[in-house]
């Protein structure tokens, strides 16, 4: 028997190191590219819209954002960040919020406008979610579905930092996180519900792209913010509330 100080890993550790899902990936989505024709990107909100309807997506958003602000009440003021085609929007509105969608993309936001036109408390605006244009503490609550796995490490936290700015009672983010469970469950989805190639595409790479919550805690930490509750650990979609730390 002789000494050796190099540790020997253990078999889930060392499978842990080389499984695809083990590292974020930062390729990008064919979303984010910005070239997705007029038609297509329709079809892909519209999958987009389908899949918020699945548990996790608005329901449990609509859920946290009363949770967030001390409860469901009529004239709750939502910014909704990275609002794609403003599904959520017209959901939260529904409750009698009133609710701002911010999306940086004008032609999302095109999309956007025409879906909630019908509605005279949403209001959708083209901004980029690092330099909101709005004073402190403007809204409620602050939310983004879907939108921080688009999102490099450095951009979330300007763009969590920001909502914390703007939300007097705290920041709802509702994503996917990265896992084999969620792969599994949004490939089922996307071949189910995705009616074009963008969504299938997409859907598989937004859960590489996706944040593990240790690493979505880090980056909460750096923004700012501590975690105030989060839904089951285990789901595929998890939706955490988070607020400005009281040690500010």
């Amino acid at each position: 028997m002789h000494d050796d100080p190099t540790p020997i890993p253990s078999p889930t550790r060392a499978a842990a190191g080389w499984l695809p899902l083990a590292v974020r990936s930062t390729e990008p989505e064919l979303l984010d590219a910005g070239d997705v024709p007029p038609a297509e990107l329709r079809r892909n909100l519209a999958d987009l819209a389908r899949l918020n309807r699945l548990p996790g997506g608005t329901r449990t958003s609509v859920t946290a954002i009363a949770a967030a602000a001390g409860g469901d009440r009529r004239g709750l003021r939502v910014l909704d960040v990275g609002t794609g085609a403003g599904d959520m929007p017209l959901a939260f509105a529904d409750r009698g919020w009133s609710v701002v969608g911010v999306e940086p993309d004008a032609a999302v936001a095109a999309v956007a406008r025409e879906t909630t036109a019908p509605s005279r408390d949403v209001t959708i605006v083209e901004a980029d979610g690092r330099a909101l244009p709005y004073e402190d503490g403007s809204f409620d609550v602050a939310h983004a579905s879907l939108l921080l796995h688009h999102l490099d490490p450095s951009v979330a936290v300007s763009v969590l930092r920001e909502m914390g700015r703007v939300a007097r009672s705290g920041v709802v983010i509702n994503d996917l996180r990265r896992g084999i469970l969620p792969l599994l469950a949004t490939g089922v989805a996307v071949a189910i519900l995705g009616r074009c190639r963008t969504t299938r595409h997409d859907g598989l790479l937004s859960v590489r792209r996706a944040y593990r919550l240790d690493e979505l805690d880090e980056l909460l930490v750096e923004a700012g913010l501590q975690v105030r509750g989060r839904t089951a650990p285990w789901m595929p979609r998890i939706v955490t509330i988070a607020a400005f730390r009281t040690d500010r």
